[in-house]
């Protein structure tokens, strides 16, 4: 079972796919969000060249474990791309995931510029890796 994983943010989606084993996560691509919501043909291409079984999208919660105030539009935004894709849709916490890869990305010598459009997508990585995780026990 291979899953797709969307890190969705209001400007871009950050994206990364497991192995077909759903053991290893590994980023893929960052891609504007008006496309991956439209279907757009690079959007297509990534399921094309991956052809997910499982689409995961990342859950905005707050620390305390709630639902935050964006919560409800990536859930929205989610279910229309899910449609869109004929996938079955799982949802993950990405609680701290972006702070994370912003950490791991600077451990690897980026600057903030440098990191631009790469957090997205090692952010989605490190989600469905705790996703994956998860579920190998």
């Amino acid at each position: 079972m291979r899953v797709l994983a969307l890190y969705i943010g209001e400007v871009r989606v950050g994206v990364a796919v497991s192995d077909p084993g759903a053991r290893v996560a590994s980023p893929v691509c960052v891609l504007p969000a008006a496309e991956v919501l439209a279907h757009a043909r690079s959007f297509r291409r990534v399921l094309e060249d991956w052809e997910p079984d499982v689409l995961l999208c990342g859950r905005p919660l707050t620390l305390a474990g709630e639902e935050g105030p964006q919560a409800a539009r990536i859930a929205e935004r989610a279910q229309q791309i899910a449609e869109n894709c004929g996938l079955p849709l799982e949802f993950a916490d990405e609680r701290l995931s972006s702070s994370e890869a912003k950490r791991i990305l600077r451990e690897q010598g980026l600057s903030e510029r440098g990191m631009r459009g790469k957090v997205d997508m090692v952010a989605a990585s490190l989600f469905l890796q705790s996703w994956l995780d998860a579920r190998q026990i």
